[in-house]
């Protein structure tokens, strides 16, 4: 979302966490590292908005280097920040909204997209990771209610308006998790998930709002930590069939590949920590990500200490949020209540389905 006069440069690959709600020594020393490019943060990073606006600035104050700040901040069960930030309802919410009124729910999914956004930017947050564009098939708990929809051109239709409602206020959207993780049934963050369907199923069902949203001006992609047994023996995240052949080649999709964590138990099977960095990059990932793990973020800036590509810092740079938007004013105008209002109508809604 960066403008073309703007001379950020992100020049670090890795992205890791911190580890509470100030900075150690130790995350400094980590931030100030040559291949630190980015800052994931969690539930444990936030306490209130203003404490957070603090960590972010001293954050970006630690680095030699700009930084890209960012977050799962879906709306539902994957909401980092949440006293002093709207509750959002889970996307599976605008997928029924569409069942009754398509138009309607689209403009609703625009408007809490922008809110979601707004307020993470007031926090100078760069992006957020959404939105999720795994298809709801009831098989896969992990993804669930966070799924739009088990069709995919609802979830393309939802997915692009939620994305222009990001852009609207300066942020811009990862697509995840590719080719598409609704069709299994384990946790990836708890084992390695095997998805033994035919390709051309996979192609012509889970890749489609992949397809429809890299049209619309998708900025990033997440790939999934699962294994495509009929297209590949490796998991998409350390794929070249996926990444390049699939993802660069045949979708032409020219935006920032992330890895999923590499400390998720689905990636063990691609050896150390350093081992699962140096694969994700040659697979085709633009930046990688370590969480929850200290000593294997230091292994993997280590690793990658050296790294360069001058196609990845150009990526890279469509992740910088717009700094021009009056968001304050806008959260607190007709706007800003009307999507505060329908944030609260969706929460509420799923709520009393439960």
């Amino acid at each position: 979302m960066s403008n073309a006069s703007d001379t950020v440069l992100i020049s670090g690959n890795v992205m890791l966490d911190v580890a509470g709600l100030e900075l150690t020594e130790e995350d400094v020393e980590r931030l100030a590292h040559p291949a630190c490019g980015g800052v994931i943060l969690f539930s444990r990073n936030y306490d209130n908005p203003q404490q957070l606006a603090a960590l972010v600035s001293s954050i970006r104050a630690a680095s030699p280097t700009p930084l890209l700040i960012s977050v799962d901040h879906e709306g539902g069960r994957v909401q980092r920040f949440r006293d002093g930030f709207t509750c959002l309802p889970p996307m599976a919410w605008l997928g029924q909204c569409y069942d009754l009124d398509a138009g309607k729910a689209l403009l609703q999914a625009r408007e809490l997209g922008w809110l979601m956004a707004a307020e993470c930017r007031m926090a100078d947050i760069d992006f957020s990771f959404a939105p999720v564009l795994d298809l709801g098939l009831g098989v896969c708990e992990v993804i669930g209610d966070r799924a739009f929809h088990a069709d995919p051109d609802v979830v393309s239709a939802l997915a692009a308006a939620w994305m222009h409602g990001m852009h609207d206020a300066g942020m811009a959207a990862v697509g995840k998790h590719f080719p598409g993780h609704g069709a299994v049934t384990e946790d990836s963050h708890l084992d390695l998930p095997v998805d033994r369907r035919d390709i051309d199923a996979i192609m012509k069902n889970d890749v489609r709002p992949y397809i429809s949203m890299i049209s619309e001006g998708l900025e990033a992609v997440m790939p999934a930590h699962v294994i495509y047994r009929q297209a590949d023996e490796h998991s998409a995240g350390f794929s070249h069939f996926w990444l390049q052949q699939v993802l660069r080649d045949q979708l032409k999709f020219d935006g920032v590949i992330f890895s999923d964590d590499l400390s998720m138990a689905a990636a063990e099977s691609a050896g150390s920590y350093a081992t699962r960095a140096r694969a994700a990059i040659d697979a085709g990932c633009d930046m990688v990500l370590i969480c929850n793990q200290p000593q294997a973020a230091d292994e993997i800036l280590y690793a990658l200490h050296d790294y360069h590509s001058a196609d990845s810092q150009r990526r890279l740079q469509r992740m910088v949020a717009g700094r021009s938007i009056d968001l304050a004013g806008q959260i607190s105008a007709k706007r800003g209540k009307k999507a505060v209002k329908l944030a609260a109508e969706g929460v509420t809604a799923m709520e009393q389905r439960v």
